[in-house]
């Protein structure tokens, strides 16, 4: 029997391995949940050189890669940020672990390209929390 608590243990642990890190913040009367997440800039790249036809099919690769993270429920915001500056623009991940949100973002076809480059951080918010 033991055999079988110990595969339950290790199953449980690595179950909660894969589990987004939260803890609660109390303000006054409010419990807030914080939960972890990764804030993804998207930089530019070394290889820039892209002609306009190549560029224009990246861009369409890296949107339908963004999109398909977002109905995955891997990201939960994303944007280009409205200047032409070395940041083009964010992600956020909603993944248990950097190494995942990494994995993630350099998959994406303008990243591989070398057009874009990934630079991550771990970033705390309150689950539920809006824009407005």
């Amino acid at each position: 029997m033991l055999f079988g608590f110990t595969l339950q243990l290790g199953l449980a642990q690595n179950l909660e391995s894969l589990q987004p890190r939260t803890f609660e913040y109390q303000e006054g009367d409010t419990t807030f949940v914080m939960k972890q997440y990764f804030m993804c800039f998207l930089k530019k790249g070394d290889n820039r050189e892209q002609d306009e036809k190549e560029s224009a099919e990246l861009q369409k690769a890296h949107l339908a890669h963004i999109n398909q993270l977002a109905a995955d429920k891997k990201i939960c915001i994303a944007g280009p940020f409205g200047d032409d500056g070395e940041i083009r623009g964010i992600l956020i991940f909603a993944t248990a672990t950097m190494e995942e949100a990494k994995q993630l973002a350099e998959n994406d076809p303008a990243v591989k390209a070398g057009r874009l480059k990934v630079e991550l951080h771990p970033w705390w918010a309150a689950v539920n929390s809006k824009l407005f």
